[in-house]
């Protein structure tokens, strides 16, 4: 059974100390607790929106490798391997937790060449989308060159992260006065 996970307001992250940001903050993006880190020291947020924007800032600005890392974090999607609680509920929500052994065998033999081809695994934001949909993106994405796959991995990281933090924030995400 899945644990709900509290709301905070942007107000009540804002006051938080590091290690309480970071434990609340640092799943965000996936097994990358850093970016959390980092922008703790850029609050306060007037939203969760802002919040956002200077984590992706981060992100962006990290350099190359830790780019890289942050992308080899992520999991294959329809992978049987354990995930984090985050990605295990967007990829049950997008029926990847019910494959048939055919669909498996074909989400892995797509996701070992793209790791083969790009060095990280297919990364797409799954959120209301099905198993066809993101079959088609990866027969899609794998055509795909290095520059332009890893810039659409990380517009798939911020859409990602984006849900991510608005089910953490409570309200319209807007601080208060």
């Amino acid at each position: 059974m899945k644990e709900t996970v509290k709301k905070s307001s942007v107000n009540e992250i804002n006051a938080m100390d590091r290690d309480e940001f970071v434990r609340t903050l640092g799943g965000v993006f996936e097994h990358s607790p850093w970016v959390a880190e980092s922008a703790w020291a850029l609050r306060p947020f007037a939203s969760g929106q802002e919040l956002h924007e200077a984590m992706m800032r981060t992100v962006r600005g990290s350099g190359p490798d830790a780019i890289l890392e942050l992308l080899r974090a992520h999991p294959d999607l329809g992978t049987r391997l354990a995930v984090s609680d985050y990605s295990a509920a967007e990829q049950q929500g997008a029926g990847l937790g019910e494959l048939t052994p055919e669909e498996y065998e074909t989400f892995r033999g797509l996701n070992e060449s793209y790791v083969g081809k790009f060095g990280f695994p297919f990364i797409l934001a799954v959120r209301g989308k099905n198993k066809e949909d993101i079959l088609a993106a990866m027969q899609k994405r794998i055509d795909h060159s290095p520059e332009a796959e890893r810039e659409q991995a990380l517009r798939e990281i911020e859409r990602i992260t984006g849900f991510r933090l608005a089910d953490l924030i409570e309200g319209d995400g807007e601080a208060t006065a």
